[in-house]
């Protein structure tokens, strides 16, 4: 094999995403096939209109099974932020910044913040949901800073 193919095959082996894909449950398949399609989705009360993540079958506030797929608004903020350094976590070429994010709906979730330097991350900071490629051609979502 030529010089040029081993580069282009290495090069093309380094784009592939390392990121682990999802564990999909049945309660949260709607959530995973719209990050699939780079869209942003929640689960909003039907009865008493109250958004609730992670995805279950019932309301916490009103105990209701009326269960509407709602699309967010991928704006929140920065609660708290950790970079796990060891052991390394797997499918990351580096530490990756793990936080919680309050979301605009009232809503809480941990993912991943990416465009910004572990140093510059407030409490508060403002952030947008963004969508990270994963093994086996799946997205998971992900924050950066707004306006970054």
């Amino acid at each position: 094999m030529s010089s040029n193919a081993e580069t282009a095959q290495a090069q093309a082996a380094s784009a592939k995403p390392t990121r682990l894909a999802p564990i999909v449950t049945p309660d949260a398949k709607f959530f995973w096939d719209a990050a699939d399609r780079g869209e942003f989705v929640g689960q909003r009360c039907g009865d008493c209109g109250h958004y609730r993540f992670p995805p279950r079958p019932m309301c916490p506030q009103c105990n209701s099974l009326n269960t509407e797929i709602v699309s967010l608004s991928g704006r929140g903020s920065v609660c708290s932020w950790i970079r796990p350094l060891h052991p390394m976590p797997f499918g990351f070429q580096s530490p990756p910044v793990v936080a919680t994010i309050d979301l605009k709906e009232g809503t809480r979730m941990v993912s991943n913040l990416v465009d910004v330097a572990f140093g510059d991350i407030r409490a508060g900071m403002p952030v947008e949901v963004s969508f990270a490629d994963t093994m086996g051609n799946h997205k998971v979502p992900v924050f950066r800073p707004v306006g970054g």
